[in-house]
């Protein structure tokens, strides 16, 4: 399978079962910003629920303008807010300590670009899991592409109509249940190496 996404922030698992399961990923690069999609969002699984991180971007919808020419507005202190938030979520979860190491540089580096921050989370997420990818980029944007899987739809975080995966154990699940497709890192501190046999067992393309 061949399959084509948007670079999103810390990606969904949804997301990610497309991923493991592609012989080829193509990127989608030439698009234009959206607001109230996964490029500069994602979901955790924190004490009081679902909780949303964000990264704020210097952007206007006046005019159009490329994903790629989307800047992060790093006056803000965003990077320690997520990485406190991720400690508070999942410091007890059974694979935190395993993988912060790898994931910390992401909140201490500054990065201008969305999209290329986006690009560096996956890479590191796919790093965590061991997760060999052939990924290319695209050159033009095409609504309807051809030889692909068009798996785009996945960006958008307010119209989703992914069907429900298979529950996992959460860290708060006892407190508020099991939380549909949120981002990999709540899969990946929870089943740790178990995440790749999770992935591929998941029927929901």
């Amino acid at each position: 399978m061949n399959v084509l996404l948007h670079p999103t922030y810390f990606p969904s698992i949804a997301t990610f079962v497309a991923v493991a399961k592609a012989e080829n990923i193509v990127m989608e690069t030439q698009d234009n910003y959206q607001k109230q999609t996964y490029r500069n969002r994602c979901y955790i699984y924190a004490a009081n629920g679902k909780l949303q991180l964000s990264v704020p971007v210097n952007f206007s919808q006046k005019n159009r303008q490329k994903y790629s020419e989307v800047t992060i507005a790093n006056n803000y202190n965003w990077q320690d807010n997520h990485f406190k938030s991720l400690e508070s979520a999942y410091r007890t979860s059974p694979f935190y300590e395993f993988y912060i190491d790898e994931l910390q540089p992401l909140f201490t580096e500054t990065f201008n670009s969305i999209l290329d921050f986006n690009l560096k989370c996956f890479e590191t997420i796919c790093e965590c899991l061991q997760l060999e990818t052939n990924i290319s980029k695209t050159e033009v944007f095409e609504k309807n592409p051809t030889n692909l899987k068009d798996l785009r739809n996945l960006v958008n975080a307010k119209k989703e109509t992914i069907l429900p995966l298979e529950p996992y154990t959460q860290v708060f699940d006892t407190k508020h249940g099991y939380i549909n497709n949120l981002s990999i890192l709540d899969l990946l501190f929870n089943e740790g190496p178990n995440t790749i046999s999770y992935l591929t067992a998941q029927n929901i393309f």
